[in-house]
């Protein structure tokens, strides 16, 4: 579609209720500006020629399972309605051009993408190379393409700015060259291998697969080649909560080390005990051979594989609790997960600066503001820096966010909606 087309499209009809519904738009007039302002700039930087479609990928909300999903748990997600959203027609150079705002302009050859070059990783344009080589090894057609993105999907934000980022260029391929018929969930899996292989972050498959797919889910990664993805029918804007994630706004920088000690060290027990993952341990089987594990693991990862183990449990529980409607046990469960990530997995703060502890101060804040309600809070995503997560009363949600954004800056704290898209060509 030329772009003064889709200008007019946006600009009369935008959004629909059916897409208000689908990517959970709550300020319709903001949204229709900011794709509006989209073409602007992708016309800045590629010209008004091409076949342009427009496209969106939702950020995504740990609900459960801190670091489960590596060693082949269980987890419960949600997308969410921060999204990246991208500008995009087909190249016929073979060349992949991709302009985020606020980045500069990565540029992508189909020699770059014969195999994964240590110099790039942890650069976009290493997941960029990592999707095309991934949609290519599964026997997909690939092509070259210009896209520019914006996203407020923020960057340390705790919603997976860097799987939202992955899963765009798969939607992106998808559709441009396979007209949309690989699945998300096989995005998903691509932009996992991209990330760990190309990007060089043995990340899970949680991030990826609740970007793609959409709505609140829950994952088994029993199978990880096959995961099992359960939809949940579970409102909180009805039961009477807010989902908010505060933003502490810590350094990211020089961390992949702390997020690859974790995988890693539960997979040394692993080893230990006889098995790759922890999926399918006890804590007897731990506890039975502790001073072996201690000597040659370490207690740390002697303490995260109980983590593991315990966490894994609580997803069953949390799943079960919301079938049956039990909110009480459900942020029971949110709250215990939130212990054992600070007690026992260690992921609130990084040994490597200790002065900086945004996370706990968050967590000690809303602990405090929280005190004899019933309400739940956790560290959110991977965490050493970023986000917590806290289910607050509704109508108390003004005034935590004010409390939070008064500490670590205004917008800090996010009031999110879950979004029932994952991700799609929007026109």
């Amino acid at each position: 579609m030329k772009i003064e087309e889709l200008r007019k499209i946006i600009g009369e009809n935008f959004p629909d209720k059916e897409t208000a519904a689908r990517l959970a738009i709550a300020d319709a007039d903001r949204e229709r500006e900011r794709y509006l302002s989209l073409l602007d700039a992708y016309e800045k930087y590629y010209g008004a020629e091409g076949d342009l479609s427009v496209y969106s990928v939702g950020g995504r909300s740990e609900i459960s399972g801190n670091h489960t999903d590596h060693n082949h748990g269980r987890v419960i997600a949600a997308s969410v309605n921060l999204d990246i959203i991208a500008a995009a027609a087909p190249a016929a150079d073979g060349v992949i051009r991709i302009k985020s705002e606020g980045f500069d302009e990565d540029v992508v050859t189909e020699e770059d993408s014969e195999g994964p070059d240590p110099s790039k990783y942890y650069t976009s344009a290493a997941i960029i190379a990592g999707m095309r080589r991934a949609f290519e090894n599964a026997g997909h057609r690939v092509g070259g393409f210009t896209a520019y993105t914006t996203s407020n999907v923020l960057k340390g934000s705790g919603v997976s700015s860097s799987a939202a980022f992955e899963v765009m260029v798969g939607n992106i391929l998808n559709h441009l060259y396979c007209g949309g018929k690989v699945s998300n969930v096989e995005i998903a899996k691509m932009a996992q291998w991209s990330e760990n292989v190309f990007f060089g972050k043995p990340c899970g498959l949680m991030d990826q697969t609740a970007c793609a797919v959409g709505g609140f889910i829950t994952i088994d990664f029993l199978e990880p080649g096959n995961p099992v993805i359960e939809a949940l029918d579970f409102d909180l804007t009805a039961r009477g909560y807010s989902l908010c994630v505060v933003n502490t706004g810590g350094n990211h920088a020089d961390l992949n080390e702390d997020y690859a000690s974790v995988p890693r060290e539960m997979k040394d027990v692993a080893a230990h005990l006889g098995g790759e993952v922890m999926r399918g341990f006890t804590i007897a089987d731990v506890v039975g051979k502790i001073g072996e594990l201690r000597a040659e693991c370490g207690d740390r990862a002697v303490l995260r594989a109980l983590h593991f183990i315990g966490e894994n449990n609580r997803v069953g529980e949390q799943v079960e609790a919301i079938k049956a409607g039990d909110l009480d046990g459900f942020l029971a469960r949110v709250n215990e997960s939130g212990n054992s990530s600070y007690k026992y997995l260690q992921n609130v703060y990084t040994t490597i600066n200790v002065k900086e502890q945004g996370l706990s101060l968050a967590l000690c804040l809303t602990d405090n503001f929280l005190r004899c309600k019933k309400a739940a809070h956790r560290v959110h995503g991977g965490g050493f820096a970023g986000t917590i997560q806290a289910f607050v009363p509704s109508e108390d949600a003004a005034e935590y966010k004010a409390l939070m954004d008064s500490v670590f800056g205004d917008g800090a704290c996010h009031i999110l909606s879950v979004r029932p898209a994952g991700a799609v060509r929007v026109i």
